[in-house]
């Protein structure tokens, strides 16, 4: 183990949707190890002194150019839905702290105190669950109709490892983080998972399906991988 950091400084997930092992670096200098939940320490331990030098290396350049992000934010901006509000704090003496869009452009946070960030960062993930919700429904749906696919409905969820997802019942799971990307990277994943619904799984004739609804599946997956860096550190701290 390198001398920088111990394996002790990073987090480590066991998910029961991980099928491999990842090493995620953020912006800020974290390091988050996603594993399948059944596997052994030892090979967690193995995975993370194999891939060392290249954690080092991203905490290292992420940390050199680090710049804490103002919480609350001050602006909140949706690239997929072409969306952009400036937000103001307002405090108020009610019960709850609330989110009200004063113009197309303009949210008031009416807050109980700004100290509690856990129920802040909860009540904007809320609403924005509820601004994307409708848009990502309709997308889905006018895709679908056009590329010849067909699924059961939409899930939308707050995630940290993956983008989405499709049931074998044909029920899509949707990373809402999504929204924080470019409009052509959000239907890339949405084409990704329903193409799903005719193969379940990653085979070529899944891929030459994919590629037929989306020509440029290739650079927009790559876009897609590198996604993280554009959501917000505060969706999940």
């Amino acid at each position: 183990m390198a001398r920088g950091m111990s394996e002790n400084s990073y987090d480590i997930r066991r998910s029961v949707r991980a099928r491999r092992f990842c090493a995620r670096v953020h912006q800020d200098g974290r390091v988050e190890i996603v594993v399948p939940r059944a596997a052994p320490s030892a090979l967690v331990h193995d995975f993370i002194v194999r891939h060392q030098p290249w954690i080092e290396r991203r905490v290292a350049h992420f940390r050199a150019r680090y710049v804490p992000e103002v919480f609350p934010p001050p602006t909140l901006e949706l690239p997929a839905l072409a969306r952009r509000w400036s937000i103001a704090t307002v405090a108020t003496a009610a019960a709850k702290s609330l989110i009200v869009e004063r113009e197309p452009s303009l949210l008031e946070l009416q807050h109980v105190t700004l100290a509690d960030r856990d129920a802040i960062r909860a009540l904007l993930r809320e609403w924005l669950r509820g601004v994307i919700r409708k848009p990502f429904e309709e997308r889905l749906g006018a895709l679908a109709q056009a590329h010849g696919f067909d699924y059961r409905n939409m899930q939308l969820r707050w995630q940290r490892s993956r983008w989405g997802s499709c049931s074998r019942r044909g029920v899509i799971s949707l990373n809402a983080c999504a929204a924080f990307q470019r409009a052509e990277v959000l239907d890339y994943l949405m084409i990704h998972e329903l193409a799903h619904t005719q193969h379940m799984n990653h085979s070529a004739a899944y891929w030459a399906r994919v590629a037929r609804s989306c020509p440029d599946w290739r650079e927009l997956d790559r876009e897609l991988r590198h996604g993280w860096q554009r959501v917000p550190q505060w969706i999940f701290r």
